[in-house]
């Protein structure tokens, strides 16, 4: 059972930054978690959550500030739990995170990179291009809530603006919390995606029940009004479709290094932030150097992001994607861009690689982009194909470090190198990227 947190506030020195971004401090020989401290801080507390094992508190005051902390860009930051960091100055953040890697490589996989590679930056505001954002009718305040859910909690944040929202979205939310509130369905939409192209902005308003004509019309008259595409969801993802306007531009990025443009659909899975996106992909390719006559596989390939990029380099490029509309949307991309070195199969990775499902074909380089949950289903089948190098991109330092240690220990490979990207600046979200080669190369 949990303890009633204590009333008073309480001073302490912050000794660490978890991997969330909380201040780490001890307390009576236990541990406790800190919202707002940073590391060497001098600060005044309030428990919020006695546990058996550790504590959970808010800092209310620092006494002693970081040399590392700066304001927050964001008037709703400590409330919202979209962003934890933003208290902590951006270059110290990447260092933060890169820490974490090491940390984490050593610990899980117990090994660590040769080198280091330089950290991928970019804007570190109004980066956000894709994003879900919570509506909820809240009786006691009157009124509709558009955004993030706040910290620790199931709440939906009271928020008028989002900094690190693409800036076209975050100048609306207001407009979207009065319109939501003037329709006949107000308390049956639960959710809006956010999906941002290069060009052109959607919103898809999940709904719960079908919409009157008059909400229709009011939505179609955002889509005008604003130059935005509004999409429609009543059920699964199969039910999206198109409201307002008709005829307007599809969704799509560019990738100007490698003369590729991907084309999406605003449900599609796309990297969040466009120009570490763009950077990373070019790393991707870079770190992998394909050849002419090498056959690359590229696997949880999506819609292509590496996929195609790689085509203009290598022989020939397999992806290989878990859901088979991606592959057909990946298929179009290959042809929307010329090219013809680049085939899609969809499998489920969950259960290993099969050789066969491409024809047997003998691979010499392989690059992977796994969900959070990592890759450890098909390390043993992807080192069996003994590619010369493994390039492994990872939204989750734990699950590639885990990784990592099995394609070593196991595959015979080295961990060339190791890096961080800033794909979610201002949160405690590390993208990552390691480099193995096999020994016998």
């Amino acid at each position: 059972m949990r303890k009633r947190p204590d009333p008073a506030p309480i001073t302490t020195e912050v000794l660490s930054l978890s991997h969330d971004g909380r201040g780490v401090a001890r307390m009576d020989g236990k541990t406790v978690f800190l919202d707002g401290g940073l590391t060497g801080e001098r600060v005044r507390f309030i428990r919020l959550r006695k546990r058996s094992r550790f504590d959970e508190g808010r800092v209310v005051e620092v006494m002693e500030p970081s040399p590392d902390r700066v304001p927050p860009a964001c008037p709703h930051f400590g409330v919202c739990g979209g962003c934890s960091l933003q208290h902590l100055d951006p270059t110290a953040q990447i260092a933060f995170k890169e820490g974490v890697l090491l940390e984490l490589l050593e610990r899980f996989g117990g090994i660590a990179p040769d080198e280091i590679l330089p950290p991928l930056t970019g804007p570190v505001l109004g980066y956000r291009r894709s994003a879900r954002l919570g509506v909820r009718y809240v009786q006691k305040k009157g009124k509709i809530l558009v955004g993030f859910r706040e910290k620790r909690t199931n709440l939906i944040a009271d928020i008028d603006v989002c900094p690190v929202l693409h800036p076209e979205v975050s100048s609306i939310i207001p407009e979207l919390k009065a319109l939501i509130a003037s329709l006949d369905a107000f308390q049956e939409i639960p959710q809006i995606e956010v999906s941002a192209g290069d060009l052109q902005v959607a919103l898809v308003f999940r709904t719960l029940v079908e919409l009157s004509a008059r909400d229709l019309s009011a939505l179609e008259g955002l889509a005008v009004r604003r130059r935005i595409k509004v999409f429609l969801q009543p059920g699964g993802p199969a039910s999206l479709r198109l409201l307002a306007p008709q005829g307007a531009p599809e969704l799509c990025y560019s990738l100007p290094e490698h003369s590729v443009e991907i084309a999406f659909l605003p449900l599609d899975f796309i990297q969040v932030n466009g120009e570490i996106n763009r950077k990373m992909v070019t790393q991707g390719v870079d770190l992998l150097a394909p050849g002419p006559n090498d056959t690359v596989l590229d696997l949880f390939s999506g819609l292509g992001n590496f996929t195609l990029p790689l085509a203009k380099r290598a022989g020939t490029v397999i992806g290989i994607e878990g859901d088979s509309a991606m592959t057909v949307r990946a298929q179009e991309n290959a042809g929307r861009n010329g090219i013809s070195n680049a085939r899609f199969l969809a499998m489920d990775l969950t259960r290993g690689l099969d050789p066969a499902s491409w024809g047997g074909e003998g691979i010499d380089l392989a690059l992977l982009d796994p969900p959070r949950s990592g890759a450890i289903d098909i390390v043993p089948g992807l080192c069996g194909l003994r590619p010369k190098r493994i390039v492994y991109v990872s939204c989750n330092p734990a699950t590639l470090a885990r990784d990592a240690g099995e394609i070593v220990r196991s595959g015979g490979y080295r961990l060339k190198a190791a890096g961080v990207m800033d794909m979610f600046p201002h949160t405690a979200h590390a993208e990552a990227v390691a480099v193995f080669l096999r020994e016998a190369f």
